[in-house]
């Protein structure tokens, strides 16, 4: 089974680093390449342009692909988005100079919007009714209103500094998107896409969870029960040679705090916490 992934850009480590912690190593050097072998013989890691990605998987070429949302959307592809892997979170919105006539959609009857995502641009203002034509770039969107070539853009934002440096302001949302984990849908019932999506999704769980340790007496045990209720219950077993329990529970990490401060007043000690790099649920 071929995996296409992004082969450079702000998606290449993060998804490597992903398919590592998954348990997917790539073999030494391998990332320098078309290809890349796995430590599992029967998945191969296939390196290609993030825009290209959807095509590659409908095409058949990969059998599933790690791309953007966004990508995905503009090609226009029959895919299955099987899992958010909640990163490269940005937004697609509409944007027009900040001292201009644009101020809403409605506005732009009749005029030009830029973009790199003409797919997406078409479907926005079909849904809202307005039809301006729409100028295919390949970069320097921003620039396109302060030229002439355009009205307004259609373009990705993270955190907005870019188009208040253009002096362009927001004026609608057009879609949020991220990376996620696509297939066709003849292969969503392969075993090993299955195999690879939980991968996946025991990084991504684990990745907000830390996992407790402690000692506990007999006689403090349902106190400490009462803090740590856990995944199912906390999981406890008898220390040898000592009047005392190991307890064991995996917590939020947005709780690790205060639950460290509860767990001490009800008598636990010997508290260690630890991160957890897969959890399958």
């Amino acid at each position: 089974m071929r995996i296409a992934v992004p082969n450079k850009g702000r998606l290449h480590q993060p998804t490597i680093d992903l398919l590592e912690r998954a348990g997917l190593h790539l073999v030494d050097g391998a990332d320098r390449k078309l290809y890349a072998e796995t430590v599992d013989p029967d998945v191969t890691v296939l390196f290609a342009r993030a825009a290209d990605i959807p095509e590659y998987v409908a095409d058949g070429a990969a059998e599933i692909g790690i791309t953007g949302y966004d990508q995905a959307e503009e090609s226009g592809a029959e895919l299955v988005d099987l899992l958010d892997l909640e990163f490269g979170r940005c937004r697609l919105v509409l944007a027009a100079p900040e001292d201009g006539e644009i101020e809403g959609v409605s506005d732009l009857g009749g005029g030009t919007v830029a973009t790199e995502f003409p797919e997406i641009a078409r479907n926005f203002f079909a849904d809202t009714g307005v039809d301006p034509s729409i100028a295919e770039v390949s970069g320097a969107t921003e620039l396109t209103p302060h030229v002439d070539i355009a009205d307004a853009i259609i373009d990705i934002t993270s955190t907005g500094t870019t188009l208040r440096m253009n002096r362009l302001a927001i004026v609608e949302e057009v879609m949020d998107s991220s990376v996620r984990l696509f297939a066709r849908p003849d292969t969503v019932e392969n075993p090993k896409v299955e195999q690879v999506r939980t991968a996946l999704q025991s990084v991504l769980t684990a990745s907000d969870k830390r996992y407790l340790m402690m000692n506990v007496s007999r006689e403090d045990l349902d106190d400490v029960r009462g803090v740590i209720p856990g995944m199912g219950g906390p999981t406890v077993m008898d220390v040898a040679g000592e009047n005392a329990l190991a307890v064991h529970a995996v917590v939020d990490e947005d709780d690790v705090f205060e639950t460290i401060a509860q767990l001490r007043e009800q008598g636990a000690r010997d508290i260690l916490v630890t991160e957890i790099e897969r959890l399958v649920e």
